[in-house]
């Protein structure tokens, strides 16, 4: 059976659980540390980059610490059912990933320092897997919104997986896909660690710097 396997194997779409047509739950207006809007649409002079690297509850902290990051969501991406609840997700059996969608000013920060950020603050090696949490839903992944961001996600993939195995670490599982339908999660998990202070994060680097924006590779 799939569900056997949830933890280890994505569903096809045959197989995924089939979702409803529109959401079970309202996501709250504001961001409660940056204080802008969730959901767009947004500044047309900024821009949105997609990132899954585990539990989004420490992934999301680290990008709404960033300057120049003007708001942060949490939600499911990368699968088949619409509009899963965190339960459905957490079966395996929806294909998604726990991903942050970060809104920023390029004239701020630039999407390849968010890369940097993004490979630095968990382990891309680690397939189904973040730390102590296993499961499809964990695995890590880059959903790109134009060519440009493509182009720069594949390079700083191939920057940084020379510097890992130097250090020891295997190859990089990170899938890099263009951006799909991005479903918000449920509102006690947006910005979860801003309320809930002492709550589980999850994530962890692995302690090797990626080089990108920097002359020399660093291992």
């Amino acid at each position: 059976m799939l569900f056997d396997h949830h933890k280890t194997r994505l569903p096809s779409p045959e197989e995924a659980l089939a979702g409803r047509p529109t959401p079970e739950f309202r996501v709250p207006d504001r961001h409660t540390v940056l204080g802008n809007p969730l959901l767009g649409p947004y500044p047309a002079d900024l821009q949105v980059a997609d990132f899954a690297l585990g539990c989004f509850w420490g992934a999301e902290r680290k990008f709404w610490q960033t300057p120049g990051v003007w708001t942060t969501l949490v939600g499911y991406q990368g699968g088949h059912t619409p509009n899963p609840s965190y339960e459905e997700v957490c079966s395996g059996l929806t294909g998604h990933t726990e991903a942050v969608r970060v809104v920023f000013d390029p004239a701020l920060v630039t999407y390849e320092e968010l890369l940097k950020l993004f490979w630095e603050s968990h382990n891309p090696t680690q397939g189904f897997r973040q730390g102590n949490d296993t499961g499809t839903q964990y695995r890590s992944a880059i959903y790109t919104h134009s060519p440009a961001q493509a182009s720069a996600a594949e390079a700083s993939r191939a920057t940084y997986q020379p510097v890992l195995t130097k250090a020891g670490y295997g190859d990089i599982t990170t899938e890099i896909l263009p951006a799909a339908t991005f479903y918000p999660a449920e509102g006690y998990h947006q910005q979860y660690l801003d309320r809930n202070v002492n709550g589980y994060c999850g994530i962890g680097g692995t302690g090797v710097s990626c080089p990108i924006g920097v002359a020399k590779a660093e291992g």
